[in-house]
Order: structure tokens, then C-alpha cells, then sequence
């Protein structure tokens, strides 16, 4: 039982890997450099208050 458990893990473990390790790939399929997957966050702004406002308006402040 042991063995089984043991080689259905490591099968499994193999199954994953080329998921994980996924290269990037242009349209060619030539290798090229993976692009920064952190995003930018967006800008939330308060106003005077302190509560959350539509950046724009009076007296909202980038937080």
C-alpha cells in the first residue's frame, strides 16, 4: 500500500511540473523573456474626510 501511495504521488508530481513551469512562447513559438506578472494597483484616493472618493473630484487625495 505504501508503494502505490507512493508512486501515485510521484506520478502526480510529474503530471504538474510542465504546469507549473509553463515557459513563455512568442506567436512563433520561439522562447522570449516572461513579462512581469505584478500588476499595477490602482489609484484609490480619500477625501477630506477620509472616506473613499472618485479621484477627480474636490479635495480627493491619491492614498
Amino acid at each position: 500500500m505504501l508503494k502505490s501511495l507512493l508512486l501515485a504521488v510521484s506520478l502526480v508530481g510529474l503530471a504538474a511540473a510542465p504546469a507549473i513551469a509553463a515557459p513563455c512562447r512568442d506567436a512563433k513559438g520561439k522562447f522570449v523573456k516572461c513579462a512581469d506578472k505584478a500588476t499595477a494597483k490602482p489609484v484609490r484616493c480619500k477625501d477630506a474626510k477620509g472616506k473613499f472618493a472618485k479621484c477627480g473630484t474636490a479635495g480627493a487625495k491619491a492614498i
